[in-house]
């Protein structure tokens, strides 16, 4: 029976969470050693909240405007906010973390727009060296060696803690990625997890190959790992199993998740479909085999590369070898091209990165270990699909996701002139002076600033996720302003430039300190409706809008290699841009919607190109550059 991550879960994870049992030994794990001793995410104070809420929509909004939003404020501080204030103060006290469960429930499991784009990432490796069928399903089979050895950790709790700086994160995103799935439900998903701490964890993984599903076994009889050569093996079966292209039946998870769920509940109907969905649900992750891979033009390759891992190209390419519900689904395609999606409910970037840092590291290494016996065969997934609503619905799902393809315009480019070497010989912050590119870039494009969002980690606290950096800002617009104004001075764009970086670190060291604004915010709104009262005419307001619709959509994903994550806009006629950056470049992940002509995402890209020209240009023209 699945089970359902609550906090009851949560609890006992957390009692037992450095102890488990190896070889009949307790076993006591750094992984978690410092889990106890991290803080509860704090409340901000009001008024801090409010404040700084001011000064985040003043940018967007005229005179007129903002003199409203303040009046509602003010009156917001009389009433209901202290109200409100105390009573997400008393949740604070009871829960381990007040906005975990909230979060998970609202940012994922109440969404019901397709994950596809909207919710889960695709991470874009590095092109590997094989250009056919053998060298595909042997880099497989190393990639899973990799994946195996990254799971051990986990399992036996060896993993090291995660800092940022001197801090200690939380672990727990970790433990859950390699156990995790997501379920639909007509009007909220649910979330399901099996843990490796459980009485039968997950032993196996699922293969996609030609929209066909098999479940595959990584151990022996006695619980020994698959070596290399006995993977490739077992991949070759299912190669051999599945020649011809099935009844893309995986695309059905691409949908609206109610649509979703009605299939879902269809397919529940037959007990063979429950047995298969039951393997999904249970696997460690999905490993999908890919047969197709659409021509690029030269210099195309990487930007064709992650389109397949964001969406798999549509239903004549890959988008049918996939289950887009299961957490982590690493995909290898043909001639080298090769990533993984995963969806968001179950973590953030870091982790996932962490994964594909090691798995690369892992494939350059000779796997020595010895064979594991009693390797079972594995195992096709079997699917009823007679049912004539569900073939309906498969058919549906084929129009929806060719439609969406062809609505995404997603492009990767690296930035060669210089990387996070040149801000911090400037003792800047790479971070905060790239932000301020995305806010010129799109001031020179748009003659008006825009609400942006950028991920503010909160590991720092127990089950802590993300906040939203506001990086749009009364100094970023001052500064915008300047550097397209001839009639101001290098020296004083320079000036202006430095400030606005400055802001931005600022408001980014608050915000991983739990002083962010917009999690305090949703926190406001939700406790109201949790106790009958009404939604708050701040939230109501037009600025709280403005300031919510993210016309660019930003996180940073650094990584030892050069992979590049990305994912779609937040909104229709926004962007989603996701960047690397490394010593001596910068390699950027920009997607739009096509169904939106003002937002191109060539057009952002050369216009962030520009930017990072122009910035290092007023630096080094200015006088303190050359002192």
């Amino acid at each position: 029976m699945l089970r359902l991550v609550r906090a009851n879960w949560i609890q006992r994870v957390s009692c037992n969470i450095q102890k488990m049992q190896t070889d009949g030994k307790l076993f006591v794990g750094r992984m978690f050693s410092v889990q106890d001793s991290l803080p509860k995410l704090p409340v901000p104070p009001l008024e801090q909240t409010v404040q700084k809420y001011l000064r985040t929509v003043q940018p967007l909004l005229s005179d007129e405007e903002y003199a409203n939003t303040l009046k509602i404020v003010k009156d917001f501080e009389k009433d209901p906010g202290p109200k409100l204030q105390n009573l997400l103060e008393k949740r604070a006290q009871r829960e381990t973390n007040w906005l975990s469960d909230w979060w998970m429930n609202t940012a994922y499991l109440d969404f019901r727009q397709p994950v596809t784009v909207n919710v889960s990432p695709g991470v874009v490796f590095p092109k590997q060296n094989y250009s056919d069928k053998e060298g595909q399903l042997r880099f497989t089979a190393k990639l899973i060696s990799g994946l195996l050895s990254y799971k051990t950790m986990i399992d036996q709790q060896t993993l090291p803690v995660e800092k940022m700086g001197k801090q200690s994160l939380c672990m727990m995103q970790y433990y859950k990625i390699l156990c995790g799935c997501r379920i639909p439900g007509r009007k909220k998903d649910t979330w399901v997890c099996y843990p490796p701490d459980e009485a039968n964890p997950p032993r196996h993984v699922i293969i996609a190959h030609n929209n066909a599903f098999f479940s595959m076994d990584l151990y022996g009889s006695n619980n020994q790992p698959l070596n290399t050569e006995q993977l490739h093996v077992q991949l070759k079966h299912v190669v051999r199993q599945s020649k011809e292209v099935e009844t893309p039946i995986g695309l059905l998870t691409t949908e609206n998740r109610n649509k979703w769920a009605k299939s879902y509940e269809l397919l529940l109907k037959d007990k063979e479909n429950k047995v298969s969905l039951s393997e999904l649900h249970r696997s460690i992750c999905v490993i999908c085999v890919d047969n197709q891979l659409p021509d690029s033009a030269a210099g195309e390759e990487e930007s064709t590369a992650a389109r397949m891992m964001l969406h798999g190209g549509g239903s004549q390419l890959n988008s049918a070898n996939r289950w887009c519900d299961k957490t982590l689904q690493f995909i290898v395609g043909k001639n080298g091209v090769c990533g993984l999606n995963y969806e968001h409910t179950t973590a953030e970037g870091p982790p996932i990165i962490s994964i594909v840092d090691h798995i690369l590291d892992y494939c350059k290494s000779e796997d020595k270990s010895a064979p594991a016996p009693d390797v079972k065969a594995p195992r096709k997934l079997k699917f009823n699909i007679t049912f004539p609503e569900l073939k309906n619905n498969i058919e549906e799902a084929v129009e929806n996701i060719d439609s969406m393809v062809k609505d995404v315009d997603l492009n990767v480019f690296k930035f060669t002139e210089y990387g996070k070497n040149f801000p911090k010989s400037q003792k800047l912050s790479p971070d905060s002076y790239l932000q301020m590119a995305f806010q010129l870039a799109y001031f020179r494009l748009y003659s008006k600033p825009c609400a942006t969002y950028e991920t503010a980690s909160l590991r720092q606290f127990q089950l802590g996720r993300t906040d939203t950096i506001r990086s749009c800002s009364i100094e970023s617009f001052e500064f915008s302003k300047g550097m397209l104004d001839p009639a101001v001075s290098t020296q004083k764009k320079a000036e202006l430039l430095r400030k606005a970086v400055t802001g931005h670190k600022n408001y980014v060291a608050e915000a991983i300190k739990g002083q962010g604004i917009d999690r305090h915010l949703l926190g406001l709104k939700l406790v109201a409706l949790q106790n009958n009262m009404k939604v708050p005419t701040l939230h109501m307001d037009m600025a709280y809008s403005l300031s919510s619709h993210h016309n660019i959509s930003t996180s940073q994903v650094p990584a030892k290699y050069e992979a590049c994550l990305v994912f779609g806009p937040t909104v229709p006629d926004g962007y989603g841009v996701c960047y690397n950056p490394q010593e001596k470049q910068i390699i950027f992940g920009v997607s739009a919607f096509n169904c939106c002509p003002e937002t191109v995402s060539m057009k952002f890209i050369d216009s962030i190109q520009q930017s990072l020209r122009d910035m290092k240009a007023v630096l080094e023209g200015s006088i303190q550059s050359k002192l």
